[in-house]
C-alpha cells in the first residue's frame, strides 16, 4: 500500500509500506480521510517522533474491507470513524474508565502506525459507524469534536446556564456548538481574530468579544450583568486566555480548560485570589474517552453530526490534499499562521 512515512525529522515521503495485517478482534479500514492534528506537526518538523519509520495521522475515517472471525458488531462495507487510543484495557485507571490515564496505552499515529495510509487495522470498538449523511471529512473531525464535548461531560454540564468560550479554533467552535446543544442560555465566544470571531457569531454565539480589546473585561461583565460566567471553557492553551478565565468566571463557578498550554504559563497569586475568593471549581479536560470504551463522546457525535444538528463550517477546513502530497502539506506550517483551519488529508475516493 501507499503510505505518508516519515523517516527522521522533516523526512517524510510519499512511499510503498506493507498492508497491515487482520489480528483477532479487529477489522481492516480502508482510509478515506484523516486530518493533520496540531500533534503531528512537532513530530515531522521537530523531534517529537517516538520512533522511526513511523506513519502519522490519528483523525480519520474510512471504510471497513475485511473483518476478523471473531469480529460481532462491525461488518464489511461499514463506513467509519476511528478512535485512536488504545488502553491496555486491564490496568487500574482502565478498570476505573480512566482510559486516558492508561499508563500501557498505544495511540495510533504516535506510538503505534497511524492512518496517513491506504489501510489501517484497528479494534473493532475503536471503529465508529456512522450515518450516510455524514461526510468522511466530517467523520475525520470526530476526534476533535470528541475532545470539545469531553469537556462539557467532563464538568457534568446541565445547560441552562451562561458559557464562555475561550479561543474560537474548531475546538472552541465545536464546544460552541456542543454547549448549544446541551441547553446553554447563551454563549459568549472570546478570541483575538475577527475572522474567528465573525465565524462563531455565524455558528451561533449570542456574544462575540475581542480580548485584545480594552474593554474586554467590562464587555464580559457587562453581558453577565457583572455577575460573571458560571461556566468557562479554555480552547486555545494559551496563558493569556488561560489568565483570563479566572477574570470572566463567576462566583462558586467552573472553569474547564481544554487547551493544552506549550510554553511556559505563570499562574499569579491574582489567580490564586480569583479562585479561592470565587471558590471556582477548576479543572482539566484531558482527551476524549469515558466509560463503555470509547464513551458517549464519540456516540454523540456520530448522532449530532448525522442529524446535522453538529455542523461542519467549510471555513474550518484550510485544505484537502491527496495522500501523494502529504509531504507538501506539511511544508505549509512552517509558517506561523499559514493553516488556519484543518488541513484534511484525502485518501480514498469517497471523501
Amino acid at each position: 500500500m501507499k503510505a505518508g512515512i516519515l523517516f527522521a525529522r522533516n523526512v517524510l515521503r510519499y512511499d510503498d509500506w506493507p498492508d497491515p495485517a487482520l489480528k483477532p478482534g479487529c477489522v481492516k479500514v480502508r482510509v478515506q480521510a484523516c486530518g493533520i492534528c496540531g500533534s503531528d506537526v512537532p513530530r515531522v518538523l521537530g523531534e517529537e517522533a517516538h520512533f522511526y519509520p513511523i506513519i502519522l495521522g490519528h483523525e480519520f475515517s474510512g471504510e471497513i474491507v475485511e473483518t476478523a472471525g471473531d469480529v460481532t458488531a462491525r461488518g464489511v462495507g461499514e463506513r467509519v470513524a476511528g478512535v485512536p487510543l488504545l488502553p491496555c484495557m486491564l490496568c487500574e485507571d482502565c478498570q476505573r474508565g480512566h482510559y486516558s490515564a492508561c499508563k500501557r496505552y498505544g495511540f495510533i499515529g504516535s506510538r503505534d502506525q497511524g492512518a496517513f495510509a491506504e489501510y489501517i487495522v484497528i479494534p473493532e470498538a475503536n471503529a465508529i459507524p456512522i450515518g450516510p449523511h455524514v461526510s468522511h471529512i466530517q467523520a475525520a473531525l470526530f476526534e476533535p469534536a470528541a475532545v470539545a464535548l469531553h469537556g462539557l461531560l467532563k464538568i457534568g454540564f446541565q445547560g441552562g446556564a451562561d458559557v464562555a468560550i475561550l479561543g474560537a479554533g474548531n475546538i472552541g467552535i465545536l464546544a460552541l456548538q456542543w454547549a448549544r446543544i446541551f441547553g446553554a442560555h447563551r454563549i459568549a465566544v472570546c478570541d483575538i481574530s475577527p475572522a474567528r470571531l465573525a465565524l462563531a457569531s455565524e455558528m451561533g454565539a449570542d456574544a462575540i468579544f475581542n480580548t485584545q480589546d480594552a474593554a474586554f473585561t467590562e464587555q464580559a461583565a457587562a453581558f453577565t450583568g457583572g455577575r460573571g460566567f458560571p461556566y468557562v471553557f479554555e480552547t486555545a492553551g494559551q496563558p493569556d486566555t488561560i489568565r483570563l478565565g479566572f477574570d470572566i468566571a463567576a462566583s462558586h463557578g467552573t472553569f474547564c480548560c481544554i487547551g493544552t498550554p506549550h510554553r511556559d504559563l505563570t499562574f499569579g497569586w491574582k489567580q490564586w485570589e480569583q479562585m479561592n475568593r470565587k471558590q471556582l471549581w477548576v479543572t482539566g479536560s484531558w482527551m476524549s474517552y469515558s466509560a463503555p470504551f470509547p464513551g458517549r463522546e464519540w456516540s454523540l457525535c456520530a448522532h449530532y453530526f448525522g442529524n446535522g444538528r453538529l455542523k461542519l463550517h467549510e471555513s474550518m477546513i484550510h485544505d484537502v490534499m491527496p495522500l501523494s502530497r502529504i509531504a507538501e502539506a506539511f511544508t505549509l506550517f512552517e509558517t506561523p499562521g499559514k493553516v488556519a483551519g484543518k488541513l484534511m488529508i484525502e485518501i480514498g475516493d469517497q471523501v
